[in-house]
């Protein structure tokens, strides 16, 4: 299934709606610039690149369940890598045609925050052959009890 060919309208209304005002009193300033401006945090820095403890990763604007650690794998791209979302109504994906390439960029479904981007067909053997690249600032990891 090729990402970009199925995405997601984002011009719904988000579930979770704050104020620029709230969400940068909320967020720090490396969060708020993912989850609201669509920045992306250096490779290689994030908390969670490495991390292989098992929960549920939540978004960290508005707590709502993204993915979970079983489709967490090492890609080694600088980013964690998931192969699929926690749900399929988790996340909206959108085409994204900034700095001159067409990627499919991934979105929380529940408040629209920035999340990262999806690629397909890269090699990597899990069952979707898909590639969530996310910024680790725009997750919080829930660990399993």
């Amino acid at each position: 299934m090729d990402p970009a060919a199925n995405t997601t309208p984002a011009e719904t209304t988000p579930r979770v709606t704050k104020s620029d005002d709230e969400w940068r009193a909320e967020l720090d300033p490396e969060a708020y610039a993912v989850l609201r401006k669509s920045a992306t945090e250096r490779p290689f820095t994030g908390e969670y690149t490495d991390t292989t403890a098992e929960g549920v990763y939540e978004c960290r604007g508005c707590g709502a369940e993204l993915f979970r650690s079983t489709t967490k794998f090492e890609s080694h791209c600088g980013w964690p890598s998931f192969y699929d979302p926690a749900d399929s109504d988790a996340v909206i994906l959108r085409k994204d045609a900034s700095l001159g390439m067409v990627r499919v960029e991934v979105l929380c479904a529940s408040c629209h925050g920035h999340l990262g981007h999806v690629f397909e067909g890269e090699g990597y053997a899990t069952p979707t052959d898909q590639r969530y690249c996310i910024n680790s600032v725009a997750l919080r990891l829930v660990p399993a009890e």
